[in-house]
């Protein structure tokens, strides 16, 4: 069984946070240091807990990189991670109810069983301009960790 939060990175460098289906901690836990532009938190309260309402405030923020956000809903996708230079790392294989942050690198998938999910990142979207594609690997190469 995967650990309920794992940490991807090629060697300092984070590239991705995977919180798996089964995690569940009290409170509110955020798994993203500050510097990232994009934040993730998990929130577990109990019935009654009061959030009191706001507003956010504008405040000017640089983007430099897209992160993005994968809730899995349904079915089962591997996710092959690369680091900036584009060489192939390592996969991992994401089911129902995982959710990953994608933080930095390079990464591909392959849906193994049909899939749902949702996306979440920056935009506007920029189309092409947005990425760089390079070729995936092959079987052979594949280098799964459970």
């Amino acid at each position: 069984m995967p650990d309920m939060l794992e940490e991807i990175r090629s060697n300092t460098a984070l590239l991705a946070i995977i919180v798996r289906a089964g995690y569940d901690k009290p409170g509110i836990s955020f798994f993203t240091p500050d510097e990232l532009s994009q934040q993730l938190a998990y929130m577990h309260h109990p019935s009654g807990k009061s959030i009191p309402p706001h507003v956010h405030n504008q405040i000017p923020r640089q983007v430099d990189y897209t992160q993005e956000v994968l809730i899995i809903r349904r079915g089962k996708i591997r996710v092959d991670f690369y680091d900036d230079t584009r060489q192939y790392l390592q996969s991992r294989i994401l089911s129902a109810n995982d959710v990953i942050l994608l933080v930095s690198g390079g990464h591909g998938f392959e849906v193994l069983e049909e899939v749902e999910m949702f996306e979440v990142k920056q935009g506007p979207y920029s189309g092409d301009a947005d990425k760089t594609r390079f070729p995936a690997i092959s079987a052979e190469q594949l280098k799964l960790q459970e």
